[in-house]
């Protein structure tokens, strides 16, 4: 990862690998789209990303004393467009 994505952070980062969108918040990390691990360089590099990136989220979690045994889903708000 080219840039610091600690797990359970903050609501802000937002990481890329591949075709995958990776959002970070304080209870949850959102992965979204799609990867082709190929058998090539490239496909190496995404693979050792996701590695390091869910290898920081189990040791974030085993970490944590009071793990719940599920969230409820995140309250979503609907909002007027500022711009219509």
């Amino acid at each position: 990862m080219t840039r610091k994505f600690v797990p359970y952070a903050n609501e802000a980062d937002v990481l890329t690998i591949g075709g995958l969108t990776i959002e970070n918040r304080l209870d949850r990390i959102t992965i979204d789209g799609d990867i082709d691990l190929t058998m090539d360089k490239a496909g190496l590099t995404h693979a050792r990303e996701l590695y390091q990136l869910l290898g920081a989220a189990v040791a974030r979690l085993e970490a944590q004393q009071d793990l719940p045994a599920t969230l409820p889903a995140p309250q979503v708000k609907k909002v007027g467009n500022p711009f219509g």
